[in-house]
């Protein structure tokens, strides 16, 4: 397998970081040396000022990682711009700390032959709660959103679901990368952008896990309002309306 990614669109993981050492390691343990071997895969972690174990964990499975050592706190679109500011690779793949990938071999080959496309900005993909943790509200949720995700990017405007983004870096340059000014929102602003750069495609076959921490603590409704009052606010006014997107951790 190795001869045939030799030559190919070479890929850097960038996660953004803050006080995660709860999920961080489950996440980043994922890329093995194996795995980076093969898909020519770099993992920049970008942290934003933890002060728990995140950063000494990092440190055992990150390829580089960057440190937030301001005094103002760091918003997650700082975190991402400032991991991919050190990436040299082709393709950037941003995953939030607490993602897994399913089927990581045939989710790398089939983002490989994606970018091997003309015209594929970006690629947007399924999301799905752990299955150990999942319930029905999950099951619903998710099974509406996704078809919603795909439904934006075929008819409509691009949509990338914040858990992971996948994007050519030509494309994310010429963009101006994640605006740094939204608190909530950015997902839906950086993706709105990259389908004037070139094509999304919304790849149902490739599946990311991630935590349901924050529909367990604030349940599907208000999740739900906060997402789309912040997405409507910054498609009409550039701006969101939350001034702060709380962590849960």
């Amino acid at each position: 397998m190795h001869d045939l990614f030799e030559n190919k669109k070479r890929i850097s993981i960038i996660i953004p970081t803050l006080n995660e050492e709860k999920l961080i390691e489950r996440s980043l343990s994922q890329f093995t040396e194996e795995i980076k071997e093969t898909y020519n895969i770099e993992v920049i972690v970008s942290d934003g000022g933890s002060r728990d174990s995140t950063i000494e964990i990092s440190k055992k499975y990150a390829d580089r990682l960057i440190l937030h050592t301001e005094k103002f706190p760091q918003n997650i679109s700082q975190g991402r711009n400032a991991g991919a500011k050190y990436s040299q690779r082709d393709v950037l793949i941003f995953l939030n700390a607490d993602t897994c990938i399913k089927d990581i071999n045939y989710f790398f080959t089939e983002i490989l032959k994606e970018f091997d496309k003309n015209g594929t900005a970006a690629v947007a993909c399924r999301i799905q709660v752990f299955p150990e943790e999942e319930k029905l509200s999950d099951k619903l949720f998710h099974g509406y959103y996704n078809y919603y995700v795909a439904l934006l990017n075929k008819f409509f405007i691009g949509m990338g679901r914040g858990e992971c983004h996948i994007i050519r870096q030509d494309n994310f340059l010429s963009s101006g990368g994640y605006d740094e000014t939204l608190a909530a929102g950015e997902d839906f602003d950086l993706y709105s952008r990259i389908r004037k750069t070139g094509k999304i495609r919304f790849r149902r076959d490739l599946l990311v896990y991630e935590s349901p921490r924050r529909y367990r603590k604030y349940g599907y409704l208000k999740v739900i309002w906060d997402w789309t009052k912040n997405s409507v606010s910054v498609f009409l006014f550039k701006k969101s309306i939350s001034t702060k997107w709380e962590a849960v951790r």
